[in-house]
């Protein structure tokens, strides 16, 4: 199970995640790391896209505790349903959600850990902030680092 932060605009349009230019670079890095995107659950940490207008744009907001928390349930729910064999927690808000306000993925990134939700959780970037990275040579090292973790959590999934 993939969890993410938050639908973004194409997703939000689309009512499916991960169907933007971040879920287009998450489709690569799953065919890279050897996971079939047809047998994973996808879905986001919140449900909502909270965002601002700018010129003819919506710009993504980052969300608050409150909407975290408001969330929440829905997530339980789709774990419970689900039951996944690991969760992959995909940026801060969603490794936040899972494993409380302390948690940094900076420090946690591609360890396999446990948590009140689920008991195999491994946190990583964002396919996002690939996006956001000043160059080439940072999209390619950085983009490396996410398929490595994305290996770690089919190997760990594939444990049990």
């Amino acid at each position: 199970m993939l969890v993410g932060e938050q639908p973004g605009d194409y997703e939000d349009v689309a009512g499916k995640p991960f169907v933007g230019p971040a879920g287009k670079i998450m489709d690569r890095a799953l065919e890279d790391a050897g996971i079939d995107r047809t047998q994973v659950y996808v879905t986001n940490a919140v449900k909502h896209f909270k965002w601002e207008p700018r010129g003819k744009r919506r710009i993504h907001q980052k969300p608050n505790s409150r909407e975290i928390a408001a969330c929440r349930p829905w997530l339980e729910a789709e774990l419970r349903i689900v039951k996944p064999k690991l969760v992959v927690a995909m940026g801060a808000t969603a490794a936040q959600t899972i494993f409380g306000p302390t948690f940094r993925v900076t420090r946690e990134r591609g360890k396999v850990l446990s948590s009140k939700l689920a008991p195999k959780v491994l946190a990583t970037v964002h396919p996002s902030s690939l996006l956001r990275q000043p160059d080439e040579e940072s999209r390619q090292r950085e983009y490396d680092r996410f398929v490595v973790d994305l290996r770690a959590a089919r190997r760990a999934a594939s444990k049990g």
